[in-house]
């Protein structure tokens, strides 16, 4: 009796575990398929892996900037969680904007963008006037507490403006591509004017690629690069700022007091990170010996901390980032999703690369941010926006959403 009566309880208690697992799969399948635009199971797979390459990305990026900022945050601030509480504050948005693009068709990002762009493009004139200057560069407006900067939030929208002249390049008649180019290239001198080297730099290898991609001559291509060389080496003669950067980046070691500076502690910190790094946490250039240590050169903290080996592992991250973002072009049903696919990628991989760049002595000193690790608000929320497109992209390459939108648009 007491064996028959252990089995019952056994059958009723393993019941309700399939009840409960059941129901429990079948509440978070409704969940997930509330939240998302595509039930999770059709998901292609470059998707899934991208969204756990984003996740860890922005998270590992907040461990990495609370590290850095910390020792400066206490004695300056007098909190040493400052500016690892205003970076998570600006990630709140920020995930809230890559929610909303996520479940917004390109089509529709396309539609609109053209006024968020010009509204920033008149944004960029206004810091040449009226913007706050900060180590030489007017690049922020001051609107009450908050601080704009627009060559940062208009990335996003440079890869959906550059999408619609380069998807369907020989079609355009040639009136509307020469409005089109006189205006990026205006932009261009206007970062250039703040003056902003790098992100001038940055805007142009993207317009250059995804015109590459988009079917424009290599010829003209090449002249317009040619042109590109040519104006920033004009900006660099007037710009004793530049000249300073550019010289000390030639032979830090020269001037290791002053203008090389910079770049010298950047060294000093890659180097004494050895193979396995200091530990985290466990830096000495963030105790206010590296200017910009959570900006600018957070990558050279994170050399010191993690060494070689975390450095190796980071940019083997970016190379499988960089692989995912190729399959997600590739498989693009469009013209129009495969060059924002590949310019989210130019944008995120490439100015990463250049960040790096700049640590290790390899370009010049330049202010660009890490993507999702260096400290800032503009530069996060540029960043979901585009991870965030970069996803949508390849999502619609299932054909599942996006498609009858555009058939309709083109018909």
């Amino acid at each position: 009796m007491e064996i028959s009566q252990e089995k019952i309880k056994y059958k009723r208690i393993s019941k309700r575990k399939k009840t409960f697992s059941s129901n429990y799969k079948k509440n978070l399948s409704i969940l997930t398929e509330s939240i998302f635009p595509l039930p999770w199971a059709i998901w292609p797979y470059e998707a899934k892996i991208l969204v756990v390459l984003i996740g860890i990305w922005s998270i590992s990026g907040i461990c990495i900037l609370g590290s850095s900022s910390w020792w400066v945050a206490s004695r300056e601030m007098g909190n040493w969680a400052y500016f690892l509480k205003k970076q998570i504050v600006w990630t709140i948005p920020g995930i809230g904007l890559f929610y909303f693009v996520l479940n917004t068709n390109i089509r529709n990002l396309l539609k609109f963008s053209r006024i968020i762009f010009f509204i920033l493009f008149f944004l960029i004139f206004l810091t040449n006037i009226t913007g706050i200057t900060v180590n030489g560069s007017s690049r922020w407006l001051v609107l009450g507490n908050l601080r704009l900067q627009p060559s940062e939030l208009i990335k996003p929208f440079l890869i959906l403006e550059a999408s619609n002249l380069f998807a369907h390049w020989n079609l355009i008649k040639n009136d509307k591509k020469l409005i089109s180019i006189f205006s990026f290239g205006l932009l261009i001198l206007l970062i250039l004017k703040q003056p902003n080297l790098s992100t001038a730099s940055l805007t142009g290898i993207l317009f250059w690629v995804m015109g590459f991609c988009g079917g424009v001559k290599l010829s003209s291509l090449c002249s317009f690069a040619s042109l590109g060389f040519i104006t920033g080496f004009i900006s660099i003669l007037n710009n004793e700022y530049q000249k300073l950067r550019v010289t000390s980046f030639l032979n830090p070691w020269e001037d290791q007091q002053e203008s090389g500076f910079q770049l010298v502690q950047s060294l000093l910190a890659i180097g004494s990170g050895g193979l396995f790094g200091q530990g985290f946490g466990l830096s000495i250039q963030k105790l206010q010996y590296l200017p910009f240590m959570y900006t600018d050169f957070i990558f050279a903290i994170f050399a010191e901390e993690f060494g070689l080996l975390g450095c190796t592992i980071f940019l083997g991250f970016l190379t499988v980032f960089s692989y995912i973002t190729v399959r997600i072009a590739l498989k693009s049903r469009n013209n129009y999703t495969k060059l924002v696919s590949i310019g989210c990628g130019v944008l995120l991989i490439g100015q990463s690369i250049m960040h790096i760049a700049v640590a290790t002595g390899s370009m010049p000193t330049t202010g660009l941010p890490l993507p999702f690790i260096s400290y800032g608000g503009n530069s996060l929320i540029a960043s979901f926006f585009i991870a965030g497109m970069l996803l949508r992209c390849s999502l619609e390459s299932t054909g599942f959403i996006g498609m009858i939108s555009t058939r309709k648009t083109l018909n």
